[in-house]
């Protein structure tokens, strides 16, 4: 029963902050839309920001563990923004507040956990030296969160899918390249 009282709390959270900003969002709001007391409420979460970096860690942990193996590009920007692309103005509103620290650390989770899967997935036999795979990880997982927050910056308004198979096409083969670059004894 707990774990539902949890969930349900954190689907109204959710739903209230498609419709509305974070600071527009009360306790009282979230236990009446979900139908509970604001006992219950404290019973799982200190506060509201608390509620949101739960929902934030649990939306990652979902993506990670739903990751799998990665094989290409663009299916890795496909994942790391299937969040942000089901909940628009929620995650518009969680940027544009003091709690944009937490959804930028989930996407820098995201990211990097994605990317690597896609290194592992499209080079499994790369003979690439350890810092050089990290140099590459940290290049591709900065160039797709860049990419993320730009958009984010913009409001979301561009059509993002159209801009990110563009950027998989210039980008085809650059991810080779780096890999037939390094040095496997450095």
């Amino acid at each position: 029963m707990a774990n539902f009282t949890k969930n349900a709390i954190k689907a109204s959270c959710l739903k209230l902050l498609n419709e509305r900003p974070i600071n527009k969002i009360t306790v009282k709001d979230i236990v009446e839309d979900c139908g509970i007391n604001r006992n219950s409420f404290y019973y799982h979460f200190q506060d509201i920001p608390s509620l949101l970096e739960d929902i934030i860690t649990s939306e990652a942990d979902a993506v990670i563990a739903d990751c799998g193996s990665v094989e290409s590009l663009n299916e890795v920007f496909e994942k790391a923004l299937s969040f942000a692309l089901k909940n628009k103005k929620a995650v518009l509103h969680i940027y544009n507040s003091a709690n944009r620290a937490m959804y930028e650390n989930y996407l820098r989770r995201i990211c990097e956990h994605i990317v690597s899967s896609f290194m592992e997935t499209a080079f499994p036999e790369a003979n690439v030296s350890d810092g050089d795979k990290a140099v590459i990880l940290r290049f591709y997982k900065c160039a797709c969160m860049g990419f993320v927050l730009d958009w984010l910056e913009s409001g979301m308004k561009e059509e993002v899918r159209a801009e990110i198979d563009r950027f998989c096409r210039l980008a085809r083969g650059s991810l080779e390249e780096m890999i037939s670059r390094s040095d496997p004894k450095e």
